[in-house]
């Protein structure tokens, strides 16, 4: 495969400035982490640009990559809990008990959450 001399290397960056792109290396970056539901990806020594066009920022992002497994922790809910929920947010049951899964047992954010705030 042919290299790209240096004289068509300015030319493309040229235009590309030309075209309001801005391409920057990012120093400093000891590591990047993409959270997933399930897990984690992590990428060690990362070499970072950012590219920016118009008020848009686009980050690439090259290394080691490393994948993670989440441990998800089941929270235990009482059904007491469930019926308080769903009588203060005027829900069913099952709506609530799905509310206090995701806010892990939390009751007021549960009840928030439901009511939309």
């Amino acid at each position: 495969m042919k290299g790209i001399s240096p004289r068509e290397l300015q030319k493309m960056l040229h235009v590309v400035k030309k075209a309001g792109l801005s391409i920057e290396q990012v120093e400093g970056v000891e590591s990047v982490v993409f959270r997933l539901r399930d897990k984690e990806i992590v990428i060690r020594n990362p070499q970072v640009t950012s590219m920016k066009v118009g008020n848009q920022t686009i980050f690439q992002v090259t290394g080691e990559v490393e994948e993670r497994s989440l441990v998800v922790e089941e929270v235990s809910i009482s059904e007491e809990d469930v019926q308080l929920v769903a009588s203060q947010a005027g829900v069913s049951l099952e709506e609530a008990r799905k509310a206090l899964k995701a806010t892990k047992g939390d009751l007021a954010r549960a009840i928030l959450y439901l009511r939309g705030m």
